[in-house]
């Protein structure tokens, strides 16, 4: 996992197909159309500290045998940071129907900024009318998007939903910063500890979502709560004092089932922006219970904000700014 800096960046909404697993559009397999379907799986082997690796082979034949007799499937094994995104970018402008992200939020995430290039999606740059569908087989250590869903961390559900084939859409955010390409998430964006204790995490995977606690607690040694200065829709700017993280959430979960932003979704077209001020390790231990079962809200330094509309937020920070990709 890396954490990428930024200078004051901005979340933007977009929308972009997610499909093939969540109601209704059209049929990635079978029905309406004889022509067989191409669909390109993205598989970290080393996700979830090698278990996905493994997995995936364990998955191969189960997967032919439901998707073999209409679809022509194409295995890609990621060799490291970023080579999701060259994947997906390369077989969207192959025409595969659909990219499916084998792994943990991370594959995903890098999976949905594939479907992306020069601030437009790829398919745009080919002005082609086709159109790529975005699917997941949750095998990571998190895998946090999918529990937004209720979806198990079961592959040979998620082959059963990519079976059914239906598209549906939801949105997108969009981080802009001084420089350089835009940045894209389908799941939670976060600034300042929460980005730190990601980082940290990766290191413990090996304990499964125990890394994510143990990844918290040593983000706190050497951290220190910032003032931040931060401008929702068209509104003034606002000073929040002794900022401890600020979550921006498309969906529910991060952090290995933390509640983080427990009234965001995807297909809602609302973010919803979580701020935890003047937090210490010890209030995360005794109110890290509550940070699970999503009723921090509650807590007197937790505020909350949701919106409507096309929302952009601007965040500026003394420090460090940072954006959590995941793993």
């Amino acid at each position: 996992m890396a954490i990428v800096p930024m200078a004051k960046p901005s979340f933007i909404r977009a929308e972009q197909p997610l499909a093939p697993d969540l109601a209704s559009d059209r049929a990635i397999s079978g029905g309406a159309t004889s022509r067989r379907r191409d669909i390109v799986f993205v598989v970290n082997p080393r996700g979830a500290n090698g278990r996905t690796g493994k997995e995936w082979k364990k998955l191969l034949p189960f997967l032919r045998s439901r998707l073999g007799s209409d679809c022509n499937i194409c295995e890609s094994l990621t060799s490291g940071p970023c080579h999701a995104i060259d994947i997906t970018r390369e077989a969207i402008r192959d025409g595969a129907d659909a990219v499916v992200a084998v792994g943990g939020d991370g594959t995903l995430h890098e999976v949905v900024n594939g479907f992306f290039w020069g601030g437009k999606p790829v398919s745009s740059h080919d002005q082609d009318t086709h159109t790529t569908a975005l699917g997941l087989i949750p095998l990571g250590t998190g895998s946090d998007f999918a529990r937004t869903f209720g979806w198990k961390n079961d592959p040979h559900d998620a082959i059963e939903r990519i079976s059914k084939g239906m598209r549906s859409r939801i949105d997108v955010g969009v981080i802009n910063g001084e420089g350089g390409e835009p940045h894209y998430f389908i799941n939670v964006a976060d600034v300042h500890l929460s980005a730190k204790a990601g980082y940290y995490a990766s290191r413990y995977k090996k304990f499964g979502n125990l890394c994510y606690v143990i990844g918290a607690l040593q983000a706190f040694f050497r951290h220190q709560n910032q003032d931040l200065r931060i401008k929702v829709d068209n509104g003034d700017w606002e000073v929040y004092s002794q900022v401890t993280a600020l979550c921006i959430g498309n969906a529910k979960y991060f952090g290995g089932g933390m509640k983080i932003t427990p009234n965001a979704h995807p297909s809602s077209t609302n973010f919803e922006m979580v701020v935890l001020q003047d937090f210490k390790w010890y209030d995360f231990v005794f109110k890290m219970h509550k940070l699970y079962n999503g009723t921090h809200l509650s807590v007197r330094n937790v505020s909350l904000r949701g919106y409507t509309s096309i929302p952009v937020i601007c965040v500026c920070i003394i420090s460090l700014i940072s954006y959590n990709r995941g793993f």
